[in-house]
């Protein structure tokens, strides 16, 4: 008996050309992180069903309910649609463009801001001096984005109630911001600045990439640690183009 699987798609909210990231590993896929996909891959729902689907070898037929005047280049506030939130804490397109690399911080002993108006726009912990990493993230120049001192108290979730210091994440040109090499930026702070307080081990279970870890852990600089990962995602790319439903 094989199994018939109908999808009506749906846009990716932060376009369908970006691709960032380090691919998961193989031997570390889970419900989490289901297949050897970056964490951002530029796939719809449906794309990306029917990739699982012939590298997974499951065995369905998927057949997809394309979307009209859909393009690749799109964000959703081009869609003309009405955001509904994803999940309670995906609140509005700038989170869901800041989520990739932020959310990947969220398992370790930082919070987010989950428990505040902001979540995943700000970065917080009560060992954080947030003019000093603010400071350190800005002289590094990344593109889109910046980065802003504050004092927050989530009401939930990691460190619930504590006075905590951080950083506000600010998006200045979502279209040259990359969101996962933002994220990686604020883990080798992290490390760099508070070695004995930031739980490195614990980037890795939303990280799913050994290799990645290994090069926080040992200090390595952002810029290599990135063009090891674009090294991946060519391979990614072509298998992607297989399944891309939309030009």
């Amino acid at each position: 008996m094989v199994l018939e699987v109908v999808r009506l798609d749906r846009p990716d909210p932060i376009n369908g050309i970006a691709v960032e990231g380090p691919l998961a590993d193989e031997d570390k896929l889970s419900f989490i992180a289901a297949h050897t996909i970056p964490v951002r891959y530029g796939l719809t729902i449906g794309e990306l069903g029917m990739m699982m689907n012939a590298e997974r070898k499951i065995g369905a037929e998927v057949r997809v309910i394309k979307m009209e005047n859909w393009t690749r280049s799109m964000w959703f506030d081009e869609t003309g649609q009405t955001w509904v939130n994803p999940s309670p804490n995906m609140r509005s397109l700038t989170e869901a463009t800041l989520y990739p690399g932020i959310g990947l911080l969220e398992t370790t002993n930082v919070s987010v801001g989950r428990g505040t108006d902001t979540p995943f726009e700000v970065v917080g912990a009560p060992y954080i001096d947030g003019r000093k990493l603010a400071a350190y993230l800005n002289d590094r120049n990344l593109p889109g984005v910046r980065f802003v001192p504050i004092r927050f108290k989530p009401n939930a979730s990691v460190f619930k109630d504590e006075d905590l210091g951080g950083v506000n994440i600010v998006v200045t040109n979502r279209n040259i911001l990359n969101s996962v090499r933002t994220g990686v930026e604020i883990a080798s702070a992290l490390r760099k600045l508070y070695p004995n307080d930031w739980q490195v081990d614990k980037y890795a279970r939303l990280l799913v990439n050994q290799r990645v870890l290994n090069d926080v852990k040992g200090s390595d600089s952002p810029e290599s640690i990135e063009k090891a990962w674009n090294d991946d995602l060519s391979g990614f790319k072509t298998r992607r183009s297989a399944f891309l439903l939309y030009k």
